[in-house]
């Protein structure tokens, strides 16, 4: 999590500031934050959200997959190996909280289960002969004509409002003091974010341990960017992006393999 080793060939420097294609994925690095913008109606169809039976990294993933982007999504439980978020691949649910036995012990979940698993999630549905993008709350209802494609839970929501204490990630006392911490909301961490502008540009926002923020400053930064909606994906040292075979980005010591992850946003 500390220590980001980024792996750039010398032509990719080149390609930075520029699309990498006109017409579906740009990505621009400036001040330790990759901005990724997939943008146009195409690109809608060749995203999906994956799951792995067992934990693997980002770059397996990634290669697996044949994908052109891979980032991190949901979060999971790195001591079983299961989800603690919701995934749908193809209209079905690869990923499911209620599964997790683990979480099912845990007290503090047993307390709080409705609002952890109504955490926000990002979701890609086919409304007629279109596709949609939508930023909601795991049980808000697919709107009607509309069926739901995938989906990766994780939250919080971050803009136009910070959902902290709504989906469970900080719990205070009477006294409103903060007596409980998830995913270190209030700490300085790289993140990877997720957001909308308009009805035809997805933004995705990889914050790297050279500029670590709280996800009050991230909410600024969304605001700043002009986004409509914004989330969280899984971040730490699970902030992980690969970009064809030109780019990566890891946050883990090492080989620079990166952390074991669960569940996956591919582009296709």
């Amino acid at each position: 999590m500390k220590l980001f080793k980024l792996i750039i060939p010398i032509l990719f420097i080149f390609m930075l500031c520029v699309p990498a294609n006109a017409n579906d994925i740009s990505i621009s690095h400036d001040n330790g934050i990759y901005h990724i913008i997939l943008k146009g109606e195409k690109i809608k169809k060749k995203i999906k959200f994956i799951t792995s039976e067992d934990l693997i990294t980002n770059r397996e993933a990634h290669v697996k997959s044949n994908a052109q982007l891979t980032v991190n999504a949901g979060f999971f439980d790195p001591k079983n190996g299961k989800t603690i978020s919701y995934i749908v691949t193809d209209r079905m649910t690869s990923a499911d909280p209620m599964f997790n036995s683990a979480l099912l012990a845990n007290p503090f979940f047993r307390k709080n289960m409705n609002t952890i698993l109504n955490r926000t999630e990002f979701r890609i549905m086919q409304c007629g002969n279109k596709f949609q993008y939508e930023i909601v709350s795991h049980k808000s209802n697919v709107p009607f004509g509309c069926a739901l494609i995938t989906s990766a839970q994780a939250g919080p929501l971050i803009y136009p409002e910070l959902h902290l204490e709504e989906e469970g990630f900080i719990v205070k006392n009477e006294d409103g003091e903060v007596i409980r911490e998830s995913s270190s909301v209030l700490h300085k961490t790289s993140r990877t974010i997720i957001g909308l502008k308009g009805t035809d540009e997805c933004h995705i926002l990889i914050i790297t341990d050279e500029n670590p923020m709280d996800m009050y400053e991230v909410q600024k930064l969304c605001k700043s960017l002009g986004l409509d909606r914004a989330m969280g994906f899984d971040g730490g040292s699970s902030t992980s992006m690969n970009y064809k075979n030109k780019l990566e980005v890891v946050s883990n010591k090492g080989d620079g393999g990166g952390r074991m992850l669960k569940s996956f946003m591919v582009v296709y």
